[in-house]
Order: structure tokens, then C-alpha cells, then sequence
């Protein structure tokens, strides 16, 4: 494709050389570029990409996008704009031919249930006929197509390329879960939103937004810009959680009409009748078009909101009410979100990727409403990421578990028992028991918590301690099968650790 073609949407402050320079390929990392490629240089938070422009042009880089022209090569072609993030995003998009233009794209955002929310919706349109792609935490993929996911919401080079993949796999729709790091960072900028949901706002990610209301206003991007209809886009939707307290913040940023889900009052998608045990949910779904039954294998009311926001996206893309019920009933797990690891010795032992206060407590008081025995807990958190969460979380998992675990989690470059130390600040103000290793030979009565660094010998500590009828959570890694020491990765899965535990006990 010429560099001319991929302007016509871009405004440019200035350029130079020959624009009809073929381009091959698409980068802002100087060490990607081959002969063919467009390089955008980038003002990065860390690293200026304008100081790597001798690198991608001697490495044969046929054009450059940039944002300073002090840094702008003599000999080959450039051009200069005022956001190099977004002209990279919707460049991307035209060079792969705008796969999201001619399919439905639903992007949810939101702190906590964006996973199973994605998961549902793939059930939910593939029951309506749609059979659908998934890009988000766990991977990107359709069918028999399946890509690990590098970020949440990958780079827009990245990105744009994967729709049409996956496009070009047979996919008839997309589901994303859009970063509050992607919406700021403008990777999604060039995506084609028919619907966007927001699921909930807590704490998360304040090593990089600084405040919630920066997060916030991140995640509000979506609704504010990216869902602003348009003569080729006339007609989109928001899909808002009513039950949360940023609903209102979210309904008047979108520049879009509004569903409303949740069992707050004006929901204009709820439930009545409900009933909620260790078998799932039961209730009737009311929405704009009608109402009818369902029954869910997951469990517990934040799971419920992830079953509304997925019913209202539906709606807002009018499928068929048989194939909503049809999508809910049938998907049954999300790979890391209450995932059960089977074994035979009477204890309901889960897997679940919450790692903010917020989400820690959803999953801990479902549990704690289905418990007919002990909840034991064993959790962490990452390294080198907002540590003013800690204490709240390890307040909520002694709060709410009559023994707690304390590890690690993705330590990264910290010290973890300086990690585990800020978690413990939480607990202390409870006056819970704080047990030794030495005085857990045997399984406590007394609720309280102990401190374990090595997170495999915290999981084989709770399977050893664990009675049957106990519920155990092991919390904060889910789906992820590694651990980060230093700078290092290493495998490392919580169910097969768990796993492996069970059989050791028997």
C-alpha cells in the first residue's frame, strides 16, 4: 500500500519526500523495522521513539511518522502530526483494510468482569448465528485460531492486524475488552464500536493513572468519543452497570443512547425471582424486549451483573431473546474466574483471578453466602504496581476467611516480604490471630491468617489444612500459568499447583 493511502484521514502539519512510497508494514519499535516498514516514532513515558529514527531508516525503513521534526531524517520520506498514537491507529486500521467497519464490535471496559462478560457474549452471539472472536485477557481468538494475548488490549499495529485475521478466519463479530491503558494510549482509535459496556470502576491500575478520576476518565473515552455515531456508524449504544456508583458519571459521558443493566431502579435490564445457590443462578430476565428464564452455572451476584451486561449488549444489537437465554445457559466456566480444580476429597477448591480489593470481595462474600463449612484464602500482590491496594486486600480476605494465606503473588523486582508486609498492615487493625507456621501442624478453629512467601508451599499449607466441606480460593493469578521473580518468568499455575497438592494429600 502507498503511504498516500493511508492519509486520507489523517491531518498532517507537514511532510516530505516522495508519499508514494510503497509500505510493507507498520511499527513503533525501531528493532522491528525491515525494508518496507513505516515507523512511527513515539514520545514514550520511558523512552522517546524520535531518538530511533537513524536506527529504523538505516534498518530500511521506507517512511517515518513523527511528531518532531528536529529529529526528521534528510533522506526519506516523512510526516509530521500532532498525535502520533492515533494517526498510528487509524493508519493501522486502513492498512489492513478496516476489519472492524463491516462486522459488530462490542468493547467492554470496566475494572472487574470484563473475561467472563467477553466469554458470555461469544456464547451469546454464536447462539444468534454470530459466530464470534474474543480479544482480551486471556487470548485472542476464534475458532480454531488462537493467539496469546501480549496486553489486555494489544498495540494498534498489533491490534488492527488481529481483527483481520481473525476476520479473515470467518469471524462475524468482535468482542474486546478495551484497557483503560489502551483507551488512554488511543490503541483502540481507528476500531469501529457499535457497542460499548461498562462494567464497574474500583481501584486498579493507580501506578499508572495516578488518581481515579484519571482512570475513570480513561475508561469514560469509550463512551465519550469512540462511540459517537457518524454517517457510516448512525446508530450505537452504551451498555451501562446502573448498580455501580460511577453509573451516572458513565451515562453522561456517552454521546450515545443508553441501556441500563443491574437491579437498581430504571434498569431497563434486570431480574426478578431470583435464586442463587452452589448450582448457579435462576431468574427471569426482563428486558425492552420481553422477559424469559434462565438458569447459569456461575455463581453470585457480581457473576449476575456480568449476565445483565452481556443480556443488555444483545439487546443493544437487537438479537433475538431466544439466543441471549440460549448464550447465558450455556457457557458454564472462563478459564482462572471461580474455576474449580476436581478432587476427591470432599473441598470445593476454586481458582479465581481477583486481584483488586473489589473484586477479592465479590468473589469472598458469594463464597461466604454458599459456605456450609470454613473459607480458606490464599492470595498475594504483583510487584512493582499500586501498592496502596495491599492493605485493602489482605483486610477483605481475613475479613471474610477463617484462616488467610498471605504469598506472593507476581513479586517482580520488589522484595515480596515487603510486599507482604504492606498486606499485613491491612489485617492487623481486625485483631485476628496471627498463626506461625509451627502452630499449623494441625487445622485451626480460630480464624486468623499466617504468612508464606513461597506461594507453591502456601497452596500445599491450605490443601493440607483444608477439611471436607471447606471452600478453598486461591486468589489473584486465575488463568495465568507464571510467575514473575525479578526479571524472570517462570511456570507457574495455581491449578496445577493445586492439583498436585490434592494428590500429595491423599
Amino acid at each position: 500500500m502507498r503511504l498516500e493511502q493511508l492519509l486520507h484521514e489523517i491531518p498532517l502539519q507537514a511532510s516530505h519526500g516522495d508519499l508514494g512510497v510503497t509500505v510493507s508494514a507498520l511499527t513503533c519499535d525501531s528493532r522491528q523495522v525491515t525494508s518496507g516498514t513505516l515507523f512511527f516514532a513515539l514520545h514514550g513515558s520511558k523512552v522517546d521513539g524520535h531518538r530511533f529514527i537513524s536506527q529504523a531508516v538505516a534498518a530500511g525503513a521506507a517512511a517515518v511518522v513523527l511528531e518532531d521534526t528536529s529529529y526528521a531524517p534528510a533522506q526519506t520520506p516523512w510526516v509530521q502530526v500532532a498525535n502520533g498514537r492515533q494517526a498510528m491507529a487509524l493508519m493501522a486500521a486502513g492498512f489492513f483494510g478496516n476489519p472492524t467497519r463491516d462486522l459488530p464490535l462490542i468493547g467492554i471496559t470496566g475494572t472487574n468482569g470484563k473475561t467472563t462478560t467477553s466469554y458470555l457474549l461469544e456464547g451469546i452471539l454464536s447462539a444468534a448465528g454470530l459466530p464470534a472472536a474474543v480479544l482480551g485477557t486471556i487470548s485472542y481468538r476464534f475458532g480454531s485460531t488462537c493467539i496469546e494475548a501480549s496486553h489486555t488490549t494489544p498495540e494498534s499495529t498489533e491490534l488492527q492486524g488481529i481483527f483481520r485475521q481473525l476476520a479473515d478466519a470467518g469471524a462475524r463479530a468482535f468482542v474486546m475488552e478495551v484497557s483503560s491503558h489502551s483507551l488512554e494510549q488511543r490503541r483502540v482509535d481507528g476500531s469501529v464500536f457499535d457497542v460499548g459496556v461498562f462494567t464497574n470502576l474500583t481501584r486498579d491500575h493507580l501506578d499508572y493513572h495516578g488518581t481515579m478520576q484519571a482512570y475513570g476518565s480513561a475508561k469514560q473515552r469509550l463512551f465519550s468519543e469512540l462511540l459517537r455515531p457518524d454517517d457510516r456508524t448512525p446508530l450505537r449504544h452504551a451498555v451501562i452497570n446502573n448498580d455501580d456508583p460511577a453509573a451516572e458519571e458513565f451515562i453522561r459521558a456517552a454521546a450515545c443512547p443508553v441501556i441500563r443493566y443491574g437491579r437498581a431502579p430504571g434498569s431497563e435490564v434486570t431480574v426478578r425471582e431470583m435464586t442463587s445457590s452452589v448450582d448457579g443462578i435462576s431468574a427471569l430476565l426482563v428486558t425492552p424486549q420481553g422477559g424469559q428464564r434462565f438458569h447459569s452455572r456461575l455463581l453470585g451476584g457480581f457473576n449476575l451483573s456480568n449476565i445483565l451486561a452481556a443480556a443488555a449488549a444483545g439487546i443493544a444489537l437487537k438479537l433475538p431473546l431466544t439466543a441471549i437465554v440460549q448464550g447465558i445457559e450455556q457457557h458454564t466456566t472462563v478459564p482462572g474466574r471461580l474455576e474449580r480444580v476436581e478432587n476427591s476429597s470432599g473441598i470445593t477448591c476454586l481458582v479465581d483471578y481477583a486481584h483488586t480489593g473489589d473484586a477479592l470481595e465479590n468473589v469472598l462474600s458469594t463464597l461466604q453466602e454458599l459456605a456450609t463449612a470454613r473459607i480458606i484464602t490464599v492470595f498475594g500482590c504483583g510487584g512493582d504496581r499500586d501498592n496502596g491496594k495491599r492493605p485493602i486486600m489482605g483486610r477483605v480476605a481475613a475479613s471474610y476467611s477463617d484462616l488467610a494465606i498471605v504469598t506472593s503473588d507476581n513479586p517482580r523486582t520488589e522484595d515480596p516480604h515487603d510486599i507482604l508486609r504492606q498486606i499485613r498492615e491491612g489485617i492487623l487493625p481486625l485483631g485476628l490471630r496471627e498463626y506461625s507456621l509451627n502452630e499449623l501442624d494441625v487445622s485451626p478453629d480460630v480464624k486468623g491468617f499466617v504468612m508464606l512467601e513461597n506461594r507453591r508451599e502456601a497452596i500445599k499449607l491450605a490443601v493440607r489444612l483444608a477439611r471436607p466441606g471447606d471452600i478453598l480460593l486461591l486468589a489473584g493469578k486465575g488463568h495465568e500459568d507464571y510467575q514473575i521473580i525479578g526479571q524472570t518468568k517462570h511456570h507457574f499455575d495455581d491449578r496445577e499447583e493445586a492439583a498436585n497438592a490434592f494428590r500429595e494429600r491423599i
